[in-house]
């Protein structure tokens, strides 16, 4: 499989169309932004290590019943995926409070919930990606209700699973972004499971394992994500 015109470039991936017209491929940059791309940096190794273990977390998922874009890893930094139409919401599951819940809501950062929450933002970069609810997401015509019902059961299901993957991993997931997609009339994971996208903590000692500590100017970035890697057994 070739890559042909690049389709899009983002933040963290460029996206190139291939012979398939319903295949692309994702080439995971280095590149790393915070807060809407107004700090940007560069962690090294940060493209294989995302899309290594996105494929290896993406194929666990689906063995739980989740589908998802994956169709084939090309190499360290390259996977063709499926061609989807994004949903325009991110889709936010929380186990413990931490960054903006914990600064929105005055609650300190490490506090357990009582029960996972889920929270949508509208995926738009000029806006800053604001919080919004499903009645938003129906009014602007972002999804049909079953379509947030569908991306709900299956946030949650993705959460069970993953939280029981990076605990057998000594890792806590504390909350973490996914992304949906249509693909042939269905809703299907899409995006990427990462350091980037997760908050990972240290099960015991609760040391930050992801991008918090490229936000946060708190040094051994990559050594974090070298970590991650090598618990899930990837490195």
């Amino acid at each position: 499989m070739e890559k042909l015109e690049l389709l899009y470039e983002g933040k963290a991936k460029k996206v190139f169309k291939t012979e398939d017209p319903d295949v692309l491929i994702v080439d995971y940059k280095d590149d790393a932004t915070a807060f809407n791309g107004l700090k940007k940096g560069t962690i090294v190794g940060k493209g294989a290590i995302n899309n290594r273990m996105t494929n290896y977390v993406f194929k666990l998922l689906e063995k739980e019943g989740v589908p998802t874009h994956l169709v084939e890893e090309l190499s360290d930094r390259e996977t063709a995926v499926k061609k989807v139409e994004i949903v325009p919401l991110e889709v936010i599951i929380r186990n413990i409070a931490a960054g903006s819940f914990s600064k929105k809501l005055g609650i300190e950062e490490g506090t357990p919930l009582l029960q996972p929450t889920l929270e949508f933002s509208y995926k738009n970069d000029d806006l800053g990606d604001p919080f919004i609810n499903s009645y938003y997401a129906l009014a602007l015509g972002l999804a049909t209700q079953e379509e947030i019902d569908k991306i709900t059961k299956m946030a949650f299901k993705v959460n069970e699973v993953m939280k029981k993957f990076f605990a057998e991993a000594g890792i806590e997931l504390v909350d973490f972004k996914i992304e949906f997609g249509r693909y042939k009339g269905d809703i299907i994971l899409a995006d990427e499971v990462s350091p980037d996208t997760c908050r990972l903590w240290d099960i015991n000692t609760h040391e930050k394992l992801d991008k918090d500590r490229f936000r946060r100017d708190m040094g051994g970035v990559e050594d974090a994500y070298q970590e991650v890697f090598k618990r899930i057994g990837l490195a």
